[in-house]
């Protein structure tokens, strides 16, 4: 399953699978977009990567298998 993505779209924000060219999802706003795609990650066990209007990485989220747990 990919990751998915929350990035700046025409229409508000969007939703977008890693490597698709469409969305799969499409809100009005960052929030919902954010919501929608945490819904999709923790059922797919994916993570989800939150893009700020600039298309910069701000914030990720997982809901993986942590290749990198914390110690301890």
């Amino acid at each position: 399953m990919p990751n998915q993505h929350v990035v700046p779209h025409e229409d508000g924000w969007a939703v977008k699978g890693e490597g698709n060219s469409k969305a799969t999802v499409v809100t009005r706003t960052k929030q919902e977009a954010v919501d929608a795609g945490r819904a999709i990650t923790k059922s797919q066990g994916t993570e989800l990567i939150i893009h700020g209007k600039d298309g910069k990485i701000q914030d990720k989220d997982s809901h993986g298998k942590d290749p990198y747990p914390p110690k301890g």
